[in-house]
């Protein structure tokens, strides 16, 4: 496995290596939620990356402890970072793990530097940092806090429910700084996200974790990624998971189609050639000019589920920007719970994949 010369772009700590081999250790659990999973916890030497300008992305900065996701998503955009690593970017991005046990503590570090400005922060932009391993390296807590402690302004988008876990943190840390949650839900069909999604809590589980955070006064919009062509783009598909939407008291819902990077491409065709043969012509057609799907497709889906969010109610999108809470409200009685080449930082995209 290729652990080194893999850099950040200069940043707060300066520009060095991820990490090391001498500073790798490989674990396996013989555990149900753990089994055929191998973790690579490594001392990263540097936590906070800088998104490249020409990515367009509303934010400068991120934050990723985990590289690979449990949630074996078959789209994931992300799997391509497992090509780095000389790891494939099938079955390997599903269950080698590389953990960075020292983030809490170095994004502390790194906050404190004088070079750093307060830049808003976002998570789990690359794969989710609520992901299955977070239950046992528990890193987040700390990472919340070290923003907390420094009133520094972050965002979170997950399909995680263990984000409940970290409830009390994130009140906190928005009593005194912007705070932005967001939960990916692309779909309520279970047939459908049993297939492409094995990993992750049901998207009612997703819908759960809305409303539980929209109770304790943490407003929380959902991201509607990915609209999957042909298999969850049916108008009464949409309907369906913008009303779920609007009932679980999201207060922004904005959808995304799905988007084949090289590496996901690979993983998803196979996987379509398995399951719906019949749909692959159909999607040489569609992504004939490349990773996304074109601008007229695009725009109907947009358009589509902004009619609907209009139509249950769910206000304008950016009522679910990052914003601080004065007062968490009490809890009611509703219920709880985007790169091709080697580059030289880690992508970043506004969907969790």
């Amino acid at each position: 496995m290729r652990w080194d010369h893999l850099t950040e772009r200069p940043g707060p700590a300066g520009g060095a290596a991820l990490f090391a081999a001498s500073a790798v250790t490989t674990r396996t659990f013989d555990t149900p939620e753990f089994r055929g999973i191998t973790f690579h916890e490594v001392r990263a030497r540097s936590i906070l990356n800088r998104v490249p300008g020409a990515s367009r992305m509303p934010f400068e900065w991120t934050v990723n402890p985990y590289r690979g996701c449990t949630h074996a998503c078959v789209y994931c955009f992300a799997r391509k970072t497992h090509d780095y690593l000389d790891l494939d970017t099938g079955l390997d991005f599903d269950s080698q793990i590389v953990v960075k046990v020292n983030a809490p503590e170095l994004l502390r570090r790194q906050l404190a530097s004088r070079q750093w400005q307060g830049a808003h922060v976002a998570m789990g932009t690359n794969v989710d940092c609520y992901q299955r391993a977070e239950g046992r390296y528990r890193l987040m807590p700390g990472i919340i806090a070290a923003l907390r402690d420094r009133a520094n302004p972050f965002s979170i988008l997950t399909k995680g429910t263990l984000i409940l876990r970290d409830l009390d943190l994130l009140v906190q840390a928005g009593e005194v700084t912007e705070v932005g949650i967001s939960v990916s839900v692309g779909f309520v069909d279970t047939a459908l996200w049993r297939t492409v999604e094995p990993g992750t809590p049901s998207p009612q589980r997703r819908l759960d974790v809305v409303r539980t955070l929209t109770d304790h006064g943490i407003g929380c919009g959902v991201l509607m990624a990915p609209v999957i062509p042909f298999l969850g783009d049916e108008p009464e598909q949409l309907r369906a998971t913008v009303r779920a939407i609007a009932d679980a008291g999201a207060t922004s819902v904005t959808p995304l189609v799905l988007h084949l990077r090289p590496g996901a491409r690979e993983w998803f065709t196979a996987w379509l050639a398995r399951h719906h043969p019949r749909l692959v012509p159909r999607y040489e057609r569609l992504y004939a000019a490349g990773a996304y799907a074109p601008t007229w497709y695009q725009r109907r889906i947009t358009r589509q589920v902004h009619e609907l969010a209009a139509e249950f109610g769910i206000g304008p999108a950016d009522r679910g920007a990052p914003r601080r809470i004065s007062r968490p409200a009490p809890p009611t009685d509703r219920g709880s719970a985007l790169p091709d080449g080697r580059p030289d930082r880690e992508p970043t995209q506004l969907t969790l994949l």
